[in-house]
């Protein structure tokens, strides 16, 4: 008996001397149900984005604790349990490269701010709501540049299951050159502009914008500006006033099995910009509907990365339910 309480004892000992708490939560790694997964789409390429797999866990339920994470320099898995209230109105957390920010279960919400990626690389937001700074005075956002995702000159971004509703500017700004993006399961809606890209006049970006849903907006879905190559697919627009795919600039659009009901000028190419479409389906839509415009210079996207099609006529009943926040994600 001596000898068991011994032996006992000199294996506990080194936790204590290490600072280690012997119980409690600390004792291991902090669960997150899917918080290592990684992008698929153009995001997959050129080395992968990943985020902050394999960095430490940290959990956040004030604006202090996010912004001072997200501007850290290693690697980490940045939980959001619970409503953040941006401080002051509109600011746009700056994020570090290698982050994963992730939303617990549905909990996770932004409220009055966003997010700012400069000129970083390998950053995930994921199963988040963020909304709500938005100005009655300034329907056109020209007040105030207060995006909910900006990301200026980066490399390998994944925006998923993410909510967007109610900002000042745009919904996402993909800027200058940002490059091997996806933006998939997203909800963007309530909102005058919606989904920007461009900015630059480099065609090098590429993008993957598949299994989304557009409700109630009036522009940018998206507008993309000289992309290289923009592949949108699985898309479910409804509801949208003034435009939804507008390839702009020098853009090849390989859109693909969606569905556009009550859009205004569902699919529309600039004078320099390429689509190529396959199997959309439109439903009380109005104005121009430009489905092939110099297809031949548009991209095969299953050269670069595998993907599945969806019925377009099912998208309606199949991507709202499963479009922004999941429970089973972030836990």
């Amino acid at each position: 008996m001596l000898y068991l309480k011994l032996t006992t004892l000199l294996a506990i000992l080194p936790l204590f001397a290490s600072g280690v708490p012997t119980t409690g939560p600390h004792m291991k790694r902090a669960e997150c149900a899917s918080c290592e997964d990684v992008a698929h789409g153009f995001a997959s390429l050129n080395g992968g984005t990943y985020g902050g797999k394999g960095g430490k866990v940290v959990t956040v339920t004030t604006h202090a604790d996010l912004k001072k994470y997200a501007g850290a320099t290693e690697p980490l898995i940045i939980r959001i349990d619970g409503t953040i209230i941006a401080e002051p109105k509109g600011y746009e957390v700056p994020v570090k490269s290698f982050k994963t920010i992730i939303g617990v279960g549905e909990k996770g919400h932004l409220v009055g701010g966003g997010f700012n990626i400069n000129n970083q690389k390998n950053v995930i937001i994921r199963n988040l709501e963020i909304s709500d700074s938005y100005e009655p005075t300034d329907y056109n956002g020209k007040g105030g540049d207060w995006d909910g995702i900006q990301v200026d000159t980066s490399v390998n971004i994944w925006i998923d299951h993410v909510k967007l509703a109610r900002m000042r500017d745009g919904l996402i700004d993909l800027r200058k050159d940002t490059n091997y993006v996806t933006v998939s399961n997203c909800l963007l809606s309530e909102h005058n502009k919606a989904f920007g890209i461009g900015w630059t006049e480099n065609v090098v970006a590429q993008m993957t914008i598949n299994d989304n849903f557009f409700n109630s907006t009036n522009q940018r879905g998206p507008s993309a500006d000289n992309l290289k190559y923009c592949h949108m697919y699985n898309n479910y627009f409804l509801n949208v006033t003034s435009y939804g795919n507008y390839a702009r600039g020098k853009t090849a659009l390989l859109v693909e099995n969606s569905y556009f009901e009550r859009v205004n000028d569902p699919v529309v190419a600039g004078p320099n910009a390429s689509i190529k479409s396959n199997w959309l389906k439109f439903k009380d839509c109005t104005g121009d509907i430009h489905l092939n415009v110099n297809a031949h210079k548009v991209f095969k996207a299953s050269k670069f990365y595998e993907y599945s099609l969806k019925d377009p006529y099912d998208l309606p009943t199949t991507i709202p339910p499963f479009v922004g926040p999941r429970p089973e994600i972030g836990v």
